[in-house]
Order: C-alpha cells, then structure tokens, then sequence
C-alpha cells in the first residue's frame, strides 16, 4: 500500500471512524456467543426504536426492504442500490451495529465486491451474503435453489478480500439445508468457514436437534434466524445461548407487529369514521416526535437561528 494510502486508512473520516468502531463492537459481540438477540428493520424509524428499547445491535432485512418499499415479497426484486439507500438513512439515524441482508450480493463474484464496498460505505459492520440462485427467495419459502459450493466460495473470497475494514464481519449463509438435506448444508457452511467467512448462518433448520448441530459443529460463530411462522422453531434466548449461538435474529417483528396493527386501526376508521375505539392501538403526538428525536433537531435549528 502506499503511504497515502495507508495514512487515508489510518486517519479516517467522522462517518469512517463511526462505521470502524461498529464493526468492531460487533465482533465483539458475537465472540461472546451469548444469542443477543437482534430485531430487524427496513427503515430508519424501526431502528430508533429498536435502539431506543436498548438492543445491541441492528439487522437490516431484505425482506423487509421488499414488503415495505416495494410492497412486494421476498423473490429478489431488491436492487443492490436500494438496501445501500435504506442501510446508509439507518446509519444515520442510528450508533448501533448494523447488519445489511445482502441477499445472494447482487450477482457473481465481481459484483460481490461492489456490493461490499457499497454496503460498507453506507455504514455495515456485518454483511450477510447467502448461496441461493439468483433471484433468491425468502428462507422460508419453498422453491428455492442454490448455487454450486465452489461456486458460492468464491463469492465469499471475494467479499472478504473487498472489505476495507477487516472487523467486518462477513457472514455466509446456506439455504441448502431445504434443498440438499440438513447433512449437506452443513458441508456447505464448513466450506464457507474455510473460505474465510466470519460467520455462517445456517438457514431454515426445522427441529431444535438441527439447531443445536450448528454451533457444537461449525467452529465460528453462528446466527439462528426466527421467523413468526416460518420453518424454525423457537426454543428462546436461554436455550439458544446454551446451545452457542451468537446472535439471534427476528429479522421482521416490527414489521409484522405494524402491519397487523395497522389493518385493526384503519379497518376501525373505515368502519367508524373515528380513531377513538382504537386510540389505545396508537402512538401519541409527542411518543412520535420523541421516537424521531425531535428534541435533537430543535436544539440544532436554534443553534443555528441568524440572530437579528
């Protein structure tokens, strides 16, 4: 590296040096392999409450770019462009660690590395990239296919060789586990974990039997993903952090939580033509502005008022 290069590394912005140390506290995080659990989002209003209730860390959901943005399900509408737009307005917003769903990274291997790069500008400290066919499909939907194993090495060579800070953490999730059998997923994530991943995520295991094999088996950490009527039971933190795990994922809650309530409020409205039989479902004026720091931003507007 030249030496402009290495001081550019060594002496880096306010918005690097913030992404630095949220790397850094997520491997921190998940060496403990303690299951912290670790809700989702789309949006940067879920991410303030999500730290706001004092969680650890962020996940940024691909499938829930696709249902709140798009309106659509998780086939692999999502552009690369898209969830960079969604992570950077949640790094924003927020100082936890976020973990970006890159899906299958948006193409081959070149293209690997420019999602790596763009996700970590945009302020990722994890990135999770996974082995299905492109278009991907939700985990926990049927259908799915996935790419050859060597193939998908690749892949994580190349993500791990693009990042510039290297307490990144890059996670290589399976899919083969509905496709080619529990036994071969497993094979896959070995592989990955040879390959360099930091982490492996072995998706859609269907009995609490499968679950515990993933961290007595693979020897960096892992991530268990429960998702409300999916695939994967939910035998709860305690149990999870016994079996090893480092993080545990309910990469939609909030969303699935706004959508339900969402229809009684509104389906209240169309029937009554008034909130009031359902103003206990709803947040206050002054919960909503708190939730978006309000406070913050009026402090800064008379800092900066011309004075007369």
């Amino acid at each position: 590296m030249s030496e402009a290069g290495s001081s550019w590394r060594h002496c880096p912005c306010r918005g690097e040096r913030k992404r630095m140390r949220s790397a850094l506290v997520l491997k921190n995080l998940v060496a403990r392999r303690a299951a912290i659990t670790v809700p989702g989002t789309a949006n940067a209003m879920f991410a303030r409450v999500i730290e706001n209730l004092g969680f650890d860390a962020i996940y940024v959901s691909g499938a829930g770019i696709a249902n709140m943005a798009l309106g659509a399900p998780d086939i692999g509408l999502t552009t690369l462009t898209e969830v960079a737009e969604a992570t950077a307005a949640i790094s924003d917003a927020v100082s936890l660690p976020i973990i970006v769903d890159a899906d299958t990274g948006f193409g081959n291997a070149v293209n690997m590395v420019r999602t790596i790069r763009m996700l970590e500008r945009a302020g990722a400290a994890g990135i999770q990239i996974e082995d299905q066919v492109f278009p991907k499909k939700c985990g926990h939907f049927s259908g799915k296919e996935v790419i050859a194993t060597a193939e998908m090495v690749q892949k994580i060579k190349a993500a791990v060789d693009a990042r510039i800070d290297g307490d990144i953490q890059i996670i290589a999730r399976t899919d083969a586990a509905a496709v080619e059998g529990f036994d071969r997923a497993m094979e896959r994530a070995h592989a990955f974990v040879e390959a360099g991943a930091d982490m492996t995520f072995v998706e859609a295991p269907v009995t609490v039997e499968e679950l515990a094999r993933i961290p007595r088996e693979l020897p960096v950490p892992q991530i268990a993903n429960i998702v409300f009527g999916g695939r994967t039971p939910d035998p709860g933190r305690e149990q999870l952090a016994q079996m090893g795990f480092s993080l545990v994922l309910y990469a939609n809650a909030a969303l699935q939580a706004a959508l339900k309530a969402s229809y009684e409020v509104l389906e209240a409205l169309k029937r009554e033509g008034s909130l009031t039989s359902v103003s206990h479902r709803l947040a206050t004026f002054d919960e909503r502005q708190k939730a978006v720091a309000k406070d913050h931003w009026d402090q800064l507007e008379t800092r900066y008022s011309a004075v007369s």
